[in-house]
Formats: C-alpha cells, structure tokens, sequence
C-alpha cells in the first residue's frame, strides 16, 4: 500500500479508556491490530495487516528513537516510549508506547506486542522539543546512516545529561 499522507496541523485524542494493540512479525509488518488501532489510524484491519508498522510514522519523528525501540525489544527487552504517530488523513496522535517482544517456548523471539495509551500532556510538552532537536540533527546529514547515528548520538547525550537511565527518565517526563 504505497498511500503518500500529508501531515496535517490537527491533533486528534483518545480516551484514557482506550488500549491501542498491535503485533508485528520479526521485521515489523503488521500481524494485528485492535479496532481501536483500526479507529484511531483510519485505516481498516485489512488494510494493516501485512504493512509495515511504519505506516503510521509522523514524519516529526526522528529515526533515532526508533532505533532505540528497536535495538531494545530485538535484545529481548520491553521498552516505553512516547511516540508521535499519523492518521491516514494526515492527522497525529501522541501515545505512550509499551512495546515488548513475543516469545515461543524455546524463548526465540518470534514478533513483537505494542500497547499504546494516552499520554500524560506534560510528558508530550517535554518530549516534543527533543524530538524536534533530534530530527534537526538528523537532517543536518545527507547520508541516511550519518544521519540516524548523529540522531542517536544526540538522543543519548540528553539522556545522559538527565542523570538517569533511559528507562528511569521516560517515567521521569
């Protein structure tokens, strides 16, 4: 589904009562998606199942802090992040991202499980200026890998600079 969105300026809520879930398999495409997914995103199960979770990524987001989910859950550890995502109308929606691997029985890991809730405000008002530096620093790069290393590298130092580790600091927002 090669669907180009433009993002829009509209920010839409959810209910605090709401659980965003989704599945994805070893390389991210999606496996399952819950109808408040569905409902939020715009876009129908059919639509997502296969579609890399990417689908719904903000262009506001840096790579970095992908790479930091990723390299997290692939190293058979769950991860909390705050995550800036896109409507199919163009529309965004921060949620505070709970993502963890899938294991078989012999403990391979075998896909990965996201829950997704509504933000605190404060968190969000903390958060977004970073990513903005962030993605800044990525798009001072035209190499994508200079790119996304110098991204990270940025992401860390703040992360350092706090005093604590990430882990701490995502509960600390």
């Amino acid at each position: 589904m090669a669907l180009r969105v433009t993002p829009t300026d509209r920010e839409i809520h959810f209910s605090t009562d709401d659980l965003i879930v989704s599945k994805t398999d070893l390389k991210g495409r999606i496996t399952y998606a819950n109808q408040v997914f569905c409902d939020l995103c715009g876009y129908n199960e059919a639509e997502l199942m296969g579609q890399p979770h990417s689908i719904i990524r903000h262009p506001d987001m840096p790579r970095a802090v992908f790479k930091l989910l990723w390299d997290t859950v692939q190293d058979g550890r769950e991860v909390f992040a705050y995550v800036k995502n896109m409507a199919r109308n163009g529309d965004h929606y921060w949620v505070f991202a709970h993502v963890t691997p899938s294991f078989n029985e012999r403990r391979e890991i075998i896909g990965y499980h996201s829950n997704r809730r509504v933000p605190e405000r404060r968190a969000v008002t903390a958060v977004a200026p970073l990513y903005a530096e962030v993605l800044r620093e990525e798009a001072r790069h035209a190499n994508g890998k200079d790119a996304l290393a110098a991204g990270y590298r940025r992401l860390v130092e703040f992360v350092d600079a706090q005093g604590m580790p990430y882990d701490e600091l995502v509960f600390a927002l």
